[in-house]
């Protein structure tokens, strides 16, 4: 009669310990990692000199002429009644509220009321000075334009944008869509496989911040320069009018600024040391399938050799 050896003990454990322990992946090449921090740096101060820029004038409107007496769509203003300080007042087409100490009016440093859109805190410079916030903010608008430059040329090089970014017919099945949806609503984390590669939101995302936000941004910026007007007018007359201009860079910018909040949430529900260091030394840790808490940090001078994902995420 027939017998069928079983596996050891000791070799399913062993199977089933190598299984749950942590994956290393190489998931940043170098070119991604210089040009994600340069981005960071350029954006950060970017919000703040166009913060600087817009409390010159904290209104905006739709056209081709904005000022004072015209209507606004939105304005960051003071008000002031009888025996009460002042208080400052944001305006969003018909709707207005009270903000003060954030918008419209904040502290000054000495603690006293000061009437300016946006707080000291978060401009640069962080007194009054147009002329210097414009120059911070066109020397920092180049820099990441040609970082972009660089990071679009790479990308389309190397195939990323179609093998990474580009969803697959699959991923935008609706059953799949909701599933993201629900999984990033639940601040789940990925694991496995999953955790290699982006999901469709990340997707989404991540196409409509490197094609239509920043090119919307670059391109409504541009029509503010005096100098570049006067070079190529038509581009002013593309967006209707100086003024809806800038009003579709203020959009564009708020729209980049909350991408950047979305994603830093995002990366602080993966594990923060573990983020920041991929995109520092390009080494990621894989939480593997079915794990409910942190795995342990492998040895990262481990001889054995460590498996690769393509090198371009970001």
């Amino acid at each position: 009669m027939m017998t069928l050896e079983r596996e050891p003990a000791g070799a399913e454990a062993e199977a089933a310990a190598v299984k749950s322990k942590p994956e290393v992946i190489y998931r940043h090449g170098r070119l991604v990692r210089v040009t994600h921090w340069v981005n960071f740096a350029c954006v950060a101060l970017l919000l703040m000199s166009g913060l600087q820029i817009f409390n010159a004038h904290p209104m905006l409107y739709f056209g081709a002429r904005g000022a004072d007496g015209d209507p606004a769509w939105l304005s960051l203003t003071a008000t002031q009644r009888p025996g009460r300080e002042i208080a400052g007042l944001t305006r969003i087409g018909s709707v207005s509220f009270h903000t003060t100490g954030w918008l419209g009016v904040s502290a000054g440093r000495g603690g006293e009321p000061m009437v300016r859109g946006f707080p000291e805190w978060s401009t640069l410079p962080s007194w009054q000075d147009l002329a210097t916030g414009r120059r911070w903010h066109f020397f920092l608008a180049w820099i990441l334009v040609a970082n972009g430059l660089v990071f679009l040329v790479a990308g389309f090089a190397s195939g990323h944008f179609h093998k990474d970014l580009t969803p697959k017919p699959r991923e935008v099945a609706p059953r799949r869509l909701w599933r993201s949806i629900v999984d990033h609503a639940l601040l789940r984390r990925a694991q496995g496989e999953e955790a290699k590669h982006y999901n469709v939101l990340q997707k989404f995302a991540y196409l409509t911040v490197i094609f239509l936000l920043l090119p919307l941004m670059v391109l409504t910026g541009l029509c503010m320069s005096p100098g570049f007007d006067a070079f190529a007018p038509w581009l002013v007359d593309l967006f209707g009018g100086r003024q809806t201009a800038r009003s579709i860079h203020f959009i564009t910018a708020s729209a980049v600024v909350l991408f950047v909040l979305v994603h830093l949430i995002e990366v602080v529900v993966e594990g923060p040391w573990n983020e920041v260091r991929s995109m520092i030394t390009g080494r990621y840790v894989v939480r593997p399938s079915g794990s409910n808490c942190p795995p342990a940090e492998p040895e990262f001078g481990s001889p054995e050799p460590q498996p690769v994902v393509p090198e371009a995420q970001a």
